[in-house]
């Protein structure tokens, strides 16, 4: 039998605000595995009292205490910061797989110094190999609307488990989560649920195939898909351009198939739906880019889709695998009140489970089959583990002023770090949209791709690492937006801004 003590001092902006738990978990060795048996919180005035004496008010300390030994993580600061550790994985990693990653940005190529390996996540914290501590705003890259480990989605993933983890056949989770996605969405009135992002995409794609009887899909500069062959592409030169392939291993004839547009460019979407009139079965589009900066646009424009996609017969798809439970438990839809034909969803619908999901009217879905000719399967589509995750996830996305709160929360931290960069003439804005910003060096509004300065970028390279000294994660691109967690305390954020306030100061130095 071992037994784990976890003590995490919550960051307090007054010295006098709530004492933070000591959780002991008891663990029971069964079988060589670990079950966890019960979980007691007790007030830990004492603990925390001896900390503030020895650790600077600016850190969050959690430190686990093993019996056969002890590792702590603290905050990093620049004189102590290093990757030795995950330096050394990183290195083994690459002789295993292609650039030691599975999955390109991952690879810190566009930032400096090799990939941080991280061991754990609690709330808005995570954790590295190298005993460090950070403010995480990458979020896994958006599912964890909630934050690392919420005990609710951790408690019926764990029941979910013990239970089975797959069966390939319907299970009582489906109906669950279908009712709770749908009782709560006025824009979809039946779902099917696939693996991931990129597959729900590319079923949707295939669907409005499907009911059109058309080939061709309008896509967006700056917005990004998943790898669909047919939608992992870019614009070519000219005002309304077929597709080129940014991937080896894509037939120029697939491409062929795309049409690429910019963002927030009416003239050019209604050369291209005169151009192609009677061929094009969707227009695609993020209704909040987020995957090339945030590139907002206004709701004029995605009302112009619609009109569009009415007029010439085709399906208008708003790809929701971020902005889908993010900015509102109806998305982007919800936030503009624009009805979608077909909606793809992704990260959050899982709870940090790989899920994706497609949705649209009952008449447009009963052409999926069994009951229609579109095909598409999966052999771990809706598994158990993953709906219980989404089940207990939604499930808290439903309280009252959940969006509001965490609206506020984001807005008051990019507000103090725009009130900063103003104060300091730094050329730098923070758009943001419910819990999703974007820190970009311009002063300027940005809504296409070609409205960003990639020289740029270089500057992001600089706080991304000031950062990281700091205690403070970003995902490893100037071109990733980053997140706010319901996590996320008023003293996380306001350690973070701190933090990032002292980078920028050595970004901008003359």
């Amino acid at each position: 039998m071992a037994v784990e003590i976890n003590d995490r001092a919550a960051l307090q902006k007054d010295e006098n605000g709530p004492m933070p738990d000591l959780v002991f978990r008891v663990w029971c060795l069964v079988f060589g595995g670990a079950l966890p048996l019960t979980t007691v919180c007790i007030s830990a005035k004492n603990i925390h009292n001896r900390q503030r004496q020895s650790t600077p008010k600016h850190q969050t300390p959690y430190t686990k205490h093993y019996l056969c030994g002890m590792k702590k993580y603290s905050y990093p600061t620049p004189d102590t910061f290093t990757r030795t550790r995950s330096g050394e994985l990183f290195e083994t990693a690459k002789t295993y797989f292609p650039g030691g990653v599975h999955s390109p940005v991952r690879a810190f190529k566009s930032v400096q110094g090799p990939p941080i390996f991280f061991e754990k996540g609690v709330g808005s914290h995570i954790y590295d190999v190298d005993g460090q501590a950070f403010v995480d705003f990458c979020c896994s890259w958006g599912p964890l609307i909630l934050g690392h480990c919420p005990p609710t989605v951790v408690d019926r993933v764990q029941q979910a488990v013990a239970e089975g983890m797959s069966f390939g056949t319907p299970t009582p989770f489906d109906n669950q989560i279908g009712k709770l996605v749908l009782d709560n969405h006025r824009y979809i009135d039946m779902i099917r649920f696939v693996s991931s992002g990129t597959e729900a995409v590319m079923s949707a794609i295939r669907l409005a195939r499907g009911v059109t009887k058309r080939n061709k899909i309008i896509k967006f500069e700056g917005c990004y898909h998943g790898h669909v062959d047919a939608l992992l592409v870019k614009a070519g030169s000219g005002l309304v351009t077929f597709g080129i392939s940014t991937s080896a291993g894509i037939p120029e004839s697939f491409a062929k198939e795309t049409i690429v547009v910019p963002l927030a460019d009416p003239e050019a979407l209604a050369a291209a739906m005169k151009e192609y009139a009677g061929d094009v079965a969707a227009i695609i589009v993020e209704p909040i880019p987020a995957n090339n900066g945030l590139l907002l646009q206004d709701r004029s424009f995605l009302q112009l889709l619609r009109r569009q996609a009415d007029e010439h017969g085709c399906m208008l798809i708003f790809d929701e695998v971020i902005s889908g439970f993010r900015v509102g438990f109806e998305g982007a839809a919800g936030h503009y009140n624009i009805q979608p034909d077909i909606i793809t969803f992704g990260k959050i619908i899982g709870g940090g489970m790989p899920v994706g999901a497609y949705a649209a009217s009952r008449t447009i879905m009963e052409h999926v089959a069994p009951v229609g000719p579109v095909y598409q399967a999966g052999t771990l589509s809706a598994n158990p583990v993953a709906m219980a995750a989404g089940i207990a996830t939604l499930t808290e996305l439903l309280q009252p002023g959940f969006y509001e709160a965490l609206e506020t929360k984001t807005k008051g931290f990019t507000q103090r770090l725009q009130s900063f960069c103003d104060h300091k003439g730094y050329e730098m804005t923070f758009p943001s949209i419910g819990s999703i910003f974007w820190p970009t060096f311009s002063n300027q509004r940005m809504m296409r791709s070609d409205d960003i300065d990639g020289a740029k970028m270089e500057l992001f390279k600089k706080m991304h690492l000031e950062c990281l000294k700091r205690g403070v994660y970003f995902g490893p691109s100037g071109y990733e937006v980053g997140f706010v967690s319901a996590a996320h305390t008023q003293a996380d954020l306001n350690f973070a801004a701190s933090m990032m306030e002292e980078s920028l100061d050595l970004v901008f130095v003359v």
